[in-house]
């Protein structure tokens, strides 16, 4: 008996599967380069939720009088390079761009990218909340922070399934 983790993708953002084109009755899902059903997935609303909670945060630490310069620098250039990034996943799903780069392995970027980034962003809130001593705005920059990352966390959890699969030996004959 042997004992394997493996990763198994739970959604697909844009595939032709069941359900992709629903409500346009005889459009198919390859037609057009616009995808008019992902912006109304979960993966999509999740990543929109993302944006705005690091946009939030964002403001809030750059509108604030700063006490440690390097801590809330950080926690800028965190945010702002989290929300690019997933602005840049979005696109591509939105826009389908994922069929014409295929020299990328699009679910593999972005799982790599959420599991980075959640790191990072746990990291900088941590920080931030730490060198917030009770002004209001680095306070709210920071509960963003980790609303942020709690949303992130969510998204990979949606996105991705890991399990430990069990195999017995006469499964291979």
């Amino acid at each position: 008996m042997s004992h394997g983790a493996g990763l198994v993708r739970t959604t697909c953002s844009s595939s032709g599967g069941p359900g992709a084109g629903a409500g346009q009755p005889g459009a198919r899902p390859s037609e057009g380069l616009l995808d008019p059903v992902y912006p109304r997935t979960y993966s999509a609303l999740l990543k929109v939720a993302q944006m705005v909670t690091l946009l939030i945060a964002f403001i809030c630490v750059r509108s604030s009088v700063w006490i440690s310069y390097s801590a809330y620098s950080y926690f800028e250039v965190v945010t702002i390079c989290n929300l690019i990034m997933i602005l840049a996943f979005y696109l591509v799903h939105l826009f389908r761009l994922y069929r014409l780069l295929t020299c990328i392995s699009w679910p593999l970027s972005e799982l790599l990218h959420y599991l980075i980034a959640t790191l990072l962003l746990l990291i900088a809130s941590i920080v931030a909340a730490s060198k917030s001593y009770s002004q209001s705005g680095l306070v709210a920059g920071a509960v963003f922070g980790f609303v942020a990352t709690f949303l992130c966390l969510a998204s990979i959890w949606m996105s991705y399934k890991i399990s430990c699969v069990t195999q017995s030996a006469d499964a291979a004959v």
